[in-house]
């Protein structure tokens, strides 16, 4: 069953093979996922956290297509992927 946030691990998944980071607006990913991130994300650092395990399924999206978060901006809106294989 696909989640919200499979469109964009399906993005990070076509990112070019020899691309190592990738940074985001907060509107960009929206505009992948045809729908707002939730409040939580723009005020919580621990929202963008690698969890594996857990509730966090956004994570999960992330961490499957082999990227995890590097950085992020909560006054910028932004985010830096960066690949881990």
């Amino acid at each position: 069953m696909a989640g919200k946030y499979t469109p964009l691990e399906h993005y990070l998944r076509g990112l070019p093979e020899s691309q190592r980071e990738v940074t985001m607006s907060f509107e960009q990913i929206e505009r992948i996922l045809n729908d707002r991130l939730p409040l939580s994300a723009t005020q919580h650092r621990a929202w963008w956290s690698n969890e594996t395990e857990g509730s966090h399924v956004e994570a999960h999206a992330w961490l499957n297509a082999g990227w995890k978060v590097d950085t992020v901006n909560s006054n910028g809106k932004w985010v830096r992927f960066r690949r881990e294989k």
